[in-house]
């Protein structure tokens, strides 16, 4: 089981060097992978400082050198598939082949989209999300490509370079849990990563026996084949590594593949998460 950090590109996380420089301390106290949101517009606090996840990433990229990094997760149906095709190529060469590319519908809809006018109806946006992602293995392939679906057109175009990674980054899909659904469009790709909240305050639940349920469905729409990650947030404490240790131990024997310790856009939140990664891993 492997083991990272999601930090917001928020708040106390907008500032791309003490994010970077959050990122170099993870790698070296042991830590597998770093991801940062992607927001836009930030539904629950219209006025906070928001950074670009991709400069961000950027700055992360340079600062590392080992450790895994990417959006957790990015919102393909409100990007450009070409512009959003160069941003990753770019990133995955620069960090010499470490992206993880995450993405989903997005977070708060009418924020996000609907502040420009875009749509917001989640059938819509989700059938564009399926059209982006094949137009950026297209693109990754480095191969000519010719794709006009019903949201995306890619019109007999090739992109070089590609990726480092062959024959393209892994691609994770997000969701919210209990939703099932985006199971079926995560198993098309390389892993899954749900959001599993309590839904009186938000507060990350996830559960061996919902990690077991999880990679259970997912296995119906596999049928089996290659790898696929499951990575599941929570949060534990840094001054209690037997307690950290057995609850992520946990959550790996049920299938988990990925433990990502979740922070938020909150006062106090950065120093939480250099606490948290100064203890290490929970191995």
């Amino acid at each position: 089981m492997r083991h990272g950090l999601c930090v917001p590109n928020i708040g106390e996380f907008a500032d791309a060097r003490a994010v970077a420089g959050l990122a170099r301390r993870a790698e070296d106290a042991g830590w597998d992978g770093f991801f940062v949101w992607d927001h836009v517009v930030f539904a629950y606090g219209p006025e906070a400082e928001v950074a670009d996840a991709w400069t961000v990433l950027a700055a992360v990229a340079l600062a590392t050198e080992r450790i895994r990094i990417g959006p957790m997760v990015t919102a393909p149906a409100r990007r450009r598939p070409g512009t959003l095709a160069r941003q990753t190529t770019t990133l995955d060469q620069v960090s010499g082949g470490r992206l993880v590319f995450g993405a989903g519908l997005g977070f708060t809809l009418e924020a996000e989209y609907g502040t420009w006018a875009e749509p917001v109806e989640p059938p819509a946006l989700a059938r564009r999300l399926d059209e982006t992602l094949e137009v950026l293995a297209g693109l990754w392939s480095g191969e000519r490509i010719d794709f006009h679906g019903e949201f995306v057109t890619a019109a007999d175009v090739v992109f070089r370079p590609t990726p480092v990674q062959r024959p393209r980054p892994p691609v994770w899909i997000g969701c919210n849990w209990p939703a099932r659904r985006p199971l079926r469009r995560a198993a098309r790709w390389d892993g899954v990563a749900p959001m599993v909240v309590d839904p009186r305050d938000g507060s990350w639940a996830a559960s061996p026996a919902v990690v077991a349920e999880i990679v259970e469905a997912v296995g119906e729409h596999r049928g089996g084949g290659d790898s696929f990650d499951v990575v599941i947030t929570g949060r534990t404490e840094p001054g209690e590594p037997g307690a950290a240790h057995e609850a992520v131990a946990a959550i790996g024997a049920a299938g988990a593949t990925w433990w990502l310790e979740g922070f938020r856009p909150a006062p106090g939140e950065y120093d939480a998460a250099l606490r948290r990664i100064e203890a290490g891993p929970p191995r």
